[in-house]
């Protein structure tokens, strides 16, 4: 039986609430800069998280939800400038320290990087977006724990496709059977499962209604000591997920 060597973490949703108070202002923010008056609220927000990807997002935002806009003749520079703007915004509020991190993600972090566990980022957010969440949580040059940064376009299929997670276990030489992914959505746990990883889940306000099939464990979060997790699929255990909780899940 393989043992684990390595902790894989989704961004968004997952190691912190950036959702709704972080990604969505942000591209408000970066409409009104232009000129536009699109305002996503929380409840459309919700329905856009169906779609993976910040340009991605945008664009299905405008096939489904704002078809009479009159696209510009460049409009692939149009959604690109977009998005630029918004990630620094998004950039901007975190190094305002908006976000925390989710109950029980620091702990854990810190107690696998103690027990010498590999760790890698697997998300579609932009590596920028990563480096100004960590930066602001975890301490400047955090990003440095984790052995592989698997964000944004590296792979042209985004989340639910399996190719982000293949493309880091390449990277870090390990099949799917010694690594554990922690996903909160429907399409993070398409992506993980896919690839053949063993994966946690830790669901938010936007993700708790997702089909979170082929998931080893689903959680409300993962939990700290006076601060328990509940369970809403998969096995019990005491409340919060610490390493020894975790490489039970992995071995069950």
């Amino acid at each position: 039986m393989a043992t684990l060597q390595a902790l894989l973490f989704d961004v968004d949703g997952t190691l912190a609430d950036t959702e709704r108070d972080g990604h969505r202002l942000a591209f408000n923010m970066a409409f009104a800069e232009a000129g536009l008056d699109w305002v996503w609220d929380e409840a459309l927000y919700g329905q856009l998280l169906a779609v993976t990807g910040g340009k991605e997002r945008i664009r299905y935002y405008l096939d489904a939800f704002n078809t009479h806009f009159p696209r510009p003749d460049d409009f692939d520079a149009f959604v690109k400038g977009l998005h630029e703007a918004k990630t620094r915004f998004y950039t901007q509020l975190m190094a305002e320290g908006k976000i925390p991190l989710r109950p029980g993600v620091q702990k854990l972090i810190h107690e696998a990087r103690a027990a010498g566990l590999r760790m890698a980022i697997v998300t579609t957010t932009t590596p920028a977006n990563v480096t100004a969440l960590l930066d602001s949580t975890l301490g400047p040059g955090s990003e440095s724990w984790f052995e592989v940064i698997a964000a944004g376009d590296i792979v042209p299929a985004k989340k639910p496709a399996p190719d982000i997670y293949a493309w880091a276990l390449r990277e870090m030489k390990l099949s799917p059977q010694e690594a554990i992914a922690f996903e909160d959505s429907g399409n993070g746990v398409r992506s993980s499962v896919g690839a053949g990883v063993k994966t946690i889940v830790t669901v938010n306000g936007y993700t708790k209604d997702d089909d979170f099939s082929g998931a080893a464990l689903v959680l409300d979060q993962i939990g700290e000591a006076g601060n328990p997790y509940t369970v809403i699929a998969g096995g019990g255990g005491r409340g919060y997920l610490d390493l020894g909780a975790v490489e039970a899940v992995f071995a069950g």
